[in-house]
């Protein structure tokens, strides 16, 4: 039944469908079977049946019965009437009294539904005993077992439905919590990438940039006095400006850092040292120790980043005159020191990062190996120079690539300058 429903599925449509037929097929029963059987009658049992038929046919036209409880229980109250009136003139009627208990639970508030059904169960059976002129238990059986069966069904049809609704609700609630996951996830995302370009920026832009800075300085100190020196120190400066331009390009697509664009991660700091010898007059070593093994590329690029960044900090705040680059493969992890014999600083005194005044090294350096599940350990007093050590454990190689002989030293010294200037730039010390 559709009344006082506020919206119908298809299922409870279907079911009230089917209400409307049995309701019209118990009533054409009983104004059938009294014609039929040619009872005195007959026509007040068509008249009665027609009648309520009709009273029940308002009440889904009726918008007040679907919106009030009061409404719905006075057309109740009306169906009712009509219905005691043919029970009283055919015995047939006692059949209506099934589909009344279902609207009458569904209609009416709990303990009004079952007094109802009681009322109609009661009505039922006295109505048909008073027909057959005898009272028997059998005569009772029938509309109380259709009562107990109407309440049965009605309450298991309410208890489907709240847990349909509490389903419904959870999935409301489920999809409400993915989208604002979602959004979660897509602004860690954001910030997560803002982090990557700030320390990809840092460790390469920024450290081109810086180095092409102390390069022209130097030129500019040389002239005019040393007009070589000076030209020296600008070529080194437009290198290093082409280099910057082609990380630059690389780094805008996503692609392998130019430093290790078709050779080991042992030769690009082998050149990073000389190049850095080269131009800022201080002896940058590299040594190599253990079996070199194929690194995965982000193991590769952050190691890379590391030891320029720390580079970078020593050409410019150290004042050093030396500094070394060990790579080291150390079985199930590879390991990175870099050591100088500059000035050092107390590492208990380092600002907080600060990317307005360049100070975003040491947390960028932080960072990569937090990412890829290493550590990094900073030991420097002041005038005992300054230690990084970086440890990442072994992951899947990217690829194999040629390794060089285990325990060989670059020196920048002794190995000719490359074609390119590092991609350096400063970490503010205290």
């Amino acid at each position: 039944m559709n009344t006082a429903s506020p919206a119908l599925t298809p299922t409870t449509r279907a079911l009230s469908w089917c209400l409307h037929l049995l309701v019209l097929g118990l009533l054409t029963l009983a104004a059938w079977r009294a014609v039929a059987d040619s009872r005195p009658t007959a026509w007040p049992v068509v008249a009665a049946a027609a009648a309520c038929a009709g009273v029940y046919a308002a009440g889904p036209l009726l918008p007040g019965v679907r919106r009030s409880r009061r409404a719905a229980a006075l057309w109740l109250a009306a169906v009712g009437a009509v219905w005691l009136a043919l029970l009283v003139l055919s015995p047939d009627a006692v059949w209506m009294a099934f589909p009344l208990y279902f609207l009458q639970l569904h209609l009416l508030p709990r303990r009004a539904g079952l007094a109802a059904v009681a009322a109609t169960a009661a009505a039922a059976v006295v109505g048909f005993a008073a027909h057959q002129g005898f009272f028997s238990a059998a005569m009772a059986i029938g509309p109380a077992l259709g009562a107990a069966v109407a309440v049965a069904v009605v309450r298991g049809y309410e208890a489907l439905y709240r847990e349909s609704e509490r389903r419904r609700r959870l999935i409301e609630e489920l999809t409400a919590t993915r989208a604002d996951l979602d959004r979660v996830q897509h602004t860690a995302g954001v910030l997560a990438e803002r982090e990557r370009l700030a320390r990809e920026i840092h460790d390469t832009l920024a450290q081109g940039l810086s180095s092409i800075q102390l390069l022209l300085r130097a030129a500019e100190r040389a002239l005019p006095a040393r007009p070589d020196a000076a030209a020296g120190h600008v070529e080194a400066a437009r290198r290093a400006a082409v280099d910057n331009l082609a990380e630059a390009r690389r780094f805008v697509a996503a692609l392998t850092p130019p430093a290790l664009d078709g050779t080991t991660l042992a030769d690009a700091l082998a050149r990073l040292c000389a190049t850095t010898g080269t131009n800022h007059r201080i002896a940058a070593r590299f040594h190599l120790t253990g079996d070199p093994v194929p690194l995965a590329t982000e193991h590769e690029v952050a190691l890379l980043r590391i030891a320029q960044s720390a580079l970078a900090n020593t050409v410019r705040h150290a004042h050093a005159t030396s500094a070394d680059i060990t790579l080291g493969y150390l079985g199930d992890r590879v390991a990175l020191d870099i050591a100088d014999d500059g000035t050092g600083f107390d590492p208990a005194l380092l600002p907080a990062p600060d990317p307005e005044s360049g100070g975003f090294g040491l947390a960028a350096m932080r960072a990569r190996m937090h990412a890829l599940g290493g550590t990094l350990t900073i030991g420097s007093a002041p005038g005992k120079g300054t230690s990084l050590a970086a440890r990442l454990p072994l992951g899947e190689a990217a690829g194999d690539r040629p390794g060089s002989a285990s325990g060989i030293m670059y020196d920048s010294t002794s190995t000719p300058a490359p074609t390119s200037a590092p991609d350096t730039t400063p970490e503010a010390r205290p």
